[in-house]
């Protein structure tokens, strides 16, 4: 059994060191010092060895058996070592080499003004709100002064849903809908900005899905200069100090009298070019003082407050603003068109 115990310790060492991972290392001590290991079978064999045998011999196995432990130790060492320099040979950074550039999103130019419009009306004190895509019927016609028989109907094509379910085709529903939850609150002051959906043509300023902004201030004593104050200021912000606004009489079913609004053209400031057809002016929303039939659907009563609320089409707003001739281009991804703007 000595010679078996030098020929295994012979090996064992040779093993060890010849070892070039850890998993290999692992291996090797299970080999010779697991459950099942050479080692091990000869430690559990001193038993059966004579009584004047077994202290020397099992003296000789310990002795081994520790002297194997550091040697596995110390290659564990030395391969831990050689691991982490060539870790740090192949991922090694060279910090003098230039830095790689990377691409910088831009936003897009309807995300730029729906920033601008809702910073504005936030400095002016308007509350910016959230509103329905999917509405009812009665939120995006009846309440809104558009009976089903409304001839209005016909100057919008709908996408219906279900018989009462459609895709509101403007944000004015948003006027009920918050009224209803603050009346009888004073003032009522809000913006909203969204998607709409109609049925018409797709061609260089339609588009069957587009975005607007409603306007709503309700409040005892508003009149048509308290509207015109707060479209003259916001078009100044916008559009520049020098912008003015006209209003021009027009008609729409929620608003009693309604206007629509021209600003000064920001192309040729008031002096007639392409864009402007001449005139000096580009309409941008209409406006109105709110229904009675509208404050009375909303929860207020007309005989007691007034107001006034204004929408506008966002893509115009970027159109104008960043001179893009087709709306179709704000929709076609195409990175171009950011780059540029």
């Amino acid at each position: 059994m000595q010679d078996e115990l030098r020929a295994m310790a012979t090996a064992a060492r040779h093993d060890i060191a010849a070892a070039v991972s850890v998993d290999e290392l692992r291996d090797t001590e299970v080999r010779y010092l697991g459950r099942k290991g050479q080692l091990t079978g000869i430690l559990r064999s001193l038993s059966s060895l004579p009584s004047e045998l077994r202290p020397v011999l099992g003296g000789a196995a310990n002795a081994l058996r520790a002297e194997l432990e550091a040697a596995i130790a110390d290659r564990q060492a030395d391969l831990a070592a050689a691991d982490r320099t060539r870790a740090l040979l192949v991922d090694r950074v060279d910090v003098t080499l230039p830095g790689t550039g990377y691409a910088v999103g831009r936003p897009h130019p309807l995300m730029r003004v729906w920033d601008e419009l809702e910073s504005i009306f936030l400095g002016m004190g308007f509350d910016v709100v959230e509103g329905n895509e999917v509405e009812t019927d009665f939120f995006n016609f009846e309440a809104l002064n558009v009976p089903k028989d409304h001839p209005a109907r016909d100057m919008q094509d709908s996408f219906y849903l279900a018989e009462d379910i459609v895709l509101r085709t403007q944000t004015s529903p948003v006027q009920i809908r918050m009224m209803r939850q603050m009346a009888p609150k004073l003032p009522v002051r809000l913006v909203h900005l969204g998607r709409v959906y109609r049925r018409g043509d797709d061609d260089m300023t339609h588009s069957p899905m587009f975005h607007q902004m409603e306007g709503l201030l309700v409040d005892k004593g508003i009149g048509l200069n308290h509207l015109k104050g707060v479209l003259l200021e916001f078009a100044r912000r916008f559009y520049g100090p020098g912008t003015n606004v006209r209003m021009r009489p027009s008609y729409f079913p929620f608003t009693e009298p309604s206007a629509e609004v021209d600003v000064t053209c920001a192309w040729c400031h008031g002096k007639g070019c392409r864009v402007c057809k001449g005139t000096g002016w580009v309409e941008i929303l209409g406006s109105g003082m709110v229904h009675p039939n509208v404050l009375r659907h909303g929860g207020y009563d007309p005989d007691v407050v007034t107001g006034f609320a204004f929408g506008m089409g966002l893509d115009r707003q970027a159109q104008l603003r960043f001179a893009i001739d087709h709306v179709r281009l704000m929709y076609a991804n195409d990175y171009r068109m950011l780059r540029q703007l």
